[in-house]
Order: structure tokens, then sequence, then C-alpha cells
């Protein structure tokens, strides 16, 4: 009887064990991935340090990759959050941990010196290795152009990574990013060089643009560091923060492209 006992619990913890019974026969149209985004930063340290900190139990990211040898660290399963973004927004899209991919590139970022800072430059094998990792996700998940967005763009008021030596056009170059097409913008700094837009129209096409931007017409800190931001990303060789001809050039056209 004892035994009897013994081995009905055991089917009985084994029929818990399994879990529900469900039927997987149809599925739903209505779905697309958990990962909208795809957010790029640097470490601001060596792969030693970076391996370090990625692992630990704070900050974390879904991949890290190296300097040279550009090795692709996966830290971070695709469907498991990372968290890599904080407070954040893009698109009106808040917290993009849960809707984001998140990549560090070992990168010392800036050191501070008399004249300023001065920016790490990216290596060419770590931005090769990049873009093919960025293709593959972007595959996997149904994204399009648009989708990859750096650290600096959607926490503008705190973040400054990938920086401005961050190669964006070579992204834009392997049909990765949208960029505004050259003569497009000559033409349309032209038309802006006389009258440049007011501190609204800025506000309302970086919103457009997807930024996290105040939106009341006053050139404040906080939309300044937008811009700058903006420009980081288009026109690295000026991030001032300075709303002028060029800025409002590069947007309108990128903005009127869709």
């Amino acid at each position: 009887m004892k035994a009897l006992i013994l081995a009905l619990f055991g089917l009985l913890l084994g029929g818990c064990a399994s879990g529900p019974r469900i039927d997987t026969s149809h599925t739903s149209l209505g779905q697309d991935s958990r990962a909208q985004f795809i957010v790029l930063h640097y470490t601001s340290s060596d792969l030693q340090r970076s391996l370090e900190i990625l692992k630990g139990d704070g900050v974390s990211s879904h991949y890290l990759i190296g300097e040279a040898p550009a090795t692709i660290y996966r830290l971070v399963d695709e469907d498991r959050r990372a968290w890599h973004a904080g407070e954040s927004q893009w698109n009106g899209r808040t917290w993009l941990n849960s809707s984001s991919i998140g990549i560090e590139l070992v990168n010392r970022g800036y050191i501070e010196s008399a004249n300023g800072r001065l920016w790490y430059p990216y290596s060419g094998e770590q931005i090769d290795a990049l873009i093919v990792l960025l293709k593959d996700i972007m595959q996997r998940h149904g994204l399009k152009p648009g989708a990859i967005v750096g650290h600096s763009d959607i926490a503008p008021q705190r973040k400054v990574d990938p920086g401005p030596l961050f190669p964006w056009k070579r992204l834009a170059d392997a049909g990765l990013v949208p960029w505004p097409e050259t003569q497009a913008v000559a033409r349309q700094r032209r038309l802006f060089a006389t009258a440049i837009p007011d501190v609204a129209w800025f506000q309302s096409q970086l919103a457009e643009q997807g930024y996290p931007v105040p939106e009341h017409g006053y050139l404040d800190m906080e939309t300044r560091n937008v811009i700058a931001a903006f420009q980081m990303k288009y026109r690295p060789a000026r991030f001032d923060g300075e709303p002028d001809a060029e800025t409002a050039a590069l947007l309108a056209v990128l903005n009127a492209a869709g």
C-alpha cells in the first residue's frame, strides 16, 4: 500500500511539473517582434573591464563587440530584457529596455583636455563586425532602416554615446539607417540661409524624427541637448546644439523622405 501511495504521488508531481497542455496548431497573424529598436552604446572602458561590468547584476547588454579582434560576445539572449537603455524614449515609446536590443562597443569614449573633449575613434574591424550583426538582427526581427538608434538619441539629456566619431554614414551606406541626400540638403540649406526657422519648428521636426524634445517654442538647455544629439549623428563636425541652417536642412530632408 505504501508503495502504491508513493507511485500515485509521483504521478501527481509529474503531472504538475509538465505544466498545462497547450494546443499550438493555430497561429495569429497579428504579431511582430518584441524587439522594435536596436540601441548602440560605447563602454567607456577596455574589453576586460567591459565584460566584468556587463556580466554583473547591474547594467547589461545583449551584445558586446571588442576592438581588435572584433569578437562579438552575446551576453543576454535576445528574447530576454537587458538593462542598457535606462530612462529613455523614442517615437513615443518609453523605457526602451523592454522593446530593444542593446549593443555595446568597446570604446573609451572621450577624455577631457585643455582643448575640450578628445574622442576615441572606432576601428574599421569593429564596425565591420557591427554591420554584419545588425543585418542579421534586423533580418530576423523584421526591422526596417530607422530602427537603429544611439543612446544619445533616446536619452539626450544624460547620454552622448556612441559619440561624434561613430560612423553612422557607414551604416547608412550598408542600408541600415536613413541618410539625407546631399544635393537635397544643399538646396534646403540655401533656402534656410536667409531665414532660419524658429525654435518651435526645430522642436516639431525633431519630435517627428522620434526624439524626446520639449515643444514649447523656447531654446532651453533640454532643446539644445536634443539638437546636439541630432547633429552628432548627422553633422558630427559641429554639434553645439545651435539651431542653424545646416541642421534645419538635414531635418527637413529626412522628414520629407519619411
